[in-house]
Formats: structure tokens, sequence, C-alpha cells
């Protein structure tokens, strides 16, 4: 059964970066896409990249397109997230979530296309 494991939160002033992995155990990443998303009790949960399986296709929520890059190394059954230019509204708790199915875009960053999550790693944004 397939595991994910965030990691790479924490604190970091505006303007900074950071960089979120998804480490994944009992399975090979590579039969899967798998997004990030973050989830504040504001705003709940959203999508906020996507990669496919292969890493040939990639999505962004409109706000992190040109400061968020996602990518994958299958080898290392591994997904990352880097972040620059991080803003205090980035603040929220991020989640990895696979997916093994192959979906059209509309349905690639709804939590609902989504059924193994990671534990979540917290990104706070603060002067």
């Amino acid at each position: 059964q397939l595991q994910l494991v965030e990691s790479g939160g924490g604190v970091v002033q505006p303007g900074g970066s950071l960089r979120l992995s998804c480490a994944a155990s009992g399975s090979s990443l590579a039969d899967y896409a798998i997004a990030w998303f973050r989830q504040t009790p504001e705003k709940g949960r959203m999508g906020v990249s996507y990669i496919s399986n292969d890493g040939s296709t990639t999505y962004y929520a409109r706000s992190m397109k040109g400061r968020f890059t996602i990518s994958r190394d299958n080898a290392e059954n591994a997904v990352y997230l880097r972040m620059d230019d991080l803003k205090p509204e980035d603040t929220a708790v991020y989640y990895c979530a696979a997916d093994p199915n192959s979906r059209t875009s509309e349905w690639v960053l709804l939590p609902i296309s989504y059924g193994d999550w990671g534990q979540g790693t917290q990104v706070t944004v603060s002067s």
C-alpha cells in the first residue's frame, strides 16, 4: 500500500524559499500522478500543483504559477515542490496526494481525485 510522507516545511520570511519533499514507500511512485494541496482553516483544502506520473505534464493554481515549481524523481520515489517568493498568504499545511488514474485537466487539482494522502507539513511565512 502506498504511503506518502511530506517534509521540508518550516518558518520563512516573506520573499523566501522552501523546497517540500513527498517521499513514497510501499509502491512505485512512477505509477501515480502526484498533486500538492494546501489547507487553512479559512480557505479549506485547495490544489497547488500537479505532475503526471512521467513528469511530462504539470499544472499550477493561478496564484502559484511562476513562483512554485513541481518536479519528480521516480528513481528516488519522490516528488518535490520548490516554492519561491513566498507570501504570508502561502501559510498553510501542505499535503501531497497520489492518483493512479490519468485524468483530464479539470480534475487534477481537485481533492476528490486523490485517494492516498500524506500527513502534511506546515509552512509559515512570517516576518
